[in-house]
């Protein structure tokens, strides 16, 4: 497979017509303005964890308090920015005004020292993350054909998550050569954040869509709230309360022993190395079997993750399971997600539908990480891991069977 920004296959995949599917070029530059964005975002989230409760002494409360902002602020204003991308019909400037915000907090967060003053920058970052997911999602669907559309996010989380993984190495390298090297990582940070800025400005063009109207003069809730959604949004909340931050995983990990703390950072690389590499191959499998099925099989590669970390019998080998499993669950629902909301609403309301789905299953992550806080704190990460595994697993026979049919609708909105 090869990648271009020009007409040319991107790919030798047949459709079954027997003409080759091409993905969009603006889904593969938007790919690259995220893989920028996530080298800025993801290098300093890899020291986060390390740097609120090593440098700074925060506790598991502490800390999970943070993640919870980390996890469920931008959810605040998703549907403002898939609402905004709607009825003005130019997503583009929605997506660009979250990105700058991202980019603006970046540079504050140089001078940020206290809890306050972290948690007000995070929250503006979020905030920037929120605003600028639904209406670049929307331009992915609505330019994507209807038949591949699950090999386009494919597609675009792999370049996506090329950056997430980039992200943590730079991070790494740093703490590496420079101990205590925060405000390095930072600065490289802000400037990633201000290339993925200009990328999006200067070039994904400004042109809605033939599905959108522009000027919408009103989205209301009962034209986004389509049963197949509703149930949806039902899943995927229950699901996401269940779903613990990555950080809390690998500060489990660490708590095992068996590596030193500056190779902390690593972990998020080796879990984007097993999100890249399974993006498009699920994606493809999501279009084929359902997506909705690959969306719950994704966490029963979660219960895997959770298992790997609570029972580990050889530290090294316990890591690399946990990192692989950790990748698959992303592979399975991140754009997954995305691609079936967008095709269970009508095309004039994508962006707000894929922004609900994203705004329900950030907020249920929000308490989730405020919770499993209180249950690290009370019991221990090995316990509190256990406890979330098997009430997860008891959950998926249900969540399966109560999303079985919307593949069947999500085929005929596409």
């Amino acid at each position: 497979m090869y990648i271009t920004l020009s007409d040319r296959p991107t790919t030798s995949r047949r459709a079954p017509d027997g003409r080759r599917r091409r993905v969009p070029p603006i889904v593969i530059t938007l790919g690259f303005v995220s893989l920028v964005t996530d080298i800025s975002s993801e290098s300093v989230a890899a020291i986060l964890p390390l740097y609120l409760t090593a440098s700074l002494g925060l506790s598991a409360i502490s800390y999970g308090f943070i993640d919870a902002l980390y996890q469920g602020v931008s959810a605040l204003v998703r549907i403002g920015g898939g609402w905004a991308a709607d009825r003005g019909g130019h997503p583009k400037w929605v997506a660009l005004l979250g990105y700058g915000l991202s980019a603006v907090a970046r540079f504050f967060l140089l001078f940020s020292t206290g809890l306050a003053a972290i948690s007000a920058v995070i929250s503006a970052d979020r905030i920037g993350k929120g605003l600028r997911t639904a209406p670049r999602d929307a331009m992915i669907s609505a330019a994507a054909p209807a038949d591949s559309l699950g090999y386009a996010f494919g597609v675009h989380r792999a370049l996506d998550t090329a950056g997430a993984a980039i992200g943590p190495v730079i991070a790494f390298v740093v703490l590496w050569w420079i101990p205590d090297g925060y405000l390095t990582v930072m600065v490289i940070s802000l400037g990633f954040a201000v290339l993925g800025v200009a990328l999006l400005g200067l070039l994904v063009p400004d042109r809605p869509s033939a599905e959108q109207r522009p000027a919408r003069p009103s989205i209301r809730w009962r034209d986004v709230a389509t049963p197949g959604l509703v149930r949806l949004l039902v899943v995927a909340g229950a699901l996401g309360l269940l779903t613990v931050g990555d950080g809390f995983i690998y500060l489990a990990l660490l708590d095992r022993g068996g590596f030193a703390a500056h190779w902390f950072p690593l972990l998020y690389v080796g879990t984007n190395i097993a999100y890249l590499s399974l993006a498009i191959p699920i994606g493809r499998l999501a279009d084929r079997v359902g997506r909705a099925k690959v969306l719950i099989w994704g966490h029963g590669a979660l219960i895997a993750a959770y298992a790997a970390v609570a029972f580990s019998w050889n530290i090294a080998a316990s890591t690399v399971i946990a990192l692989l499993l950790l990748g698959t669950f992303y592979a399975a629902t991140d754009g997954v997600i995305a691609a079936l909301a967008g095709r269970l609403v009508p095309p004039e309301v994508r962006a707000s539908g894929i922004a609900s789905a994203q705004t329900v299953v950030a907020l249920a992550r929000m308490a989730s990480s405020a919770g499993f806080g209180v249950l690290w704190f009370l019991f221990g990460p090995q316990v509190a891991l256990v406890v979330v595994a098997l009430v997860l697993l008891v959950a998926l026979p249900f969540a399966l069977s109560a999303v079985r049919r919307l593949d069947l609708r999500s085929g005929a909105a596409a």
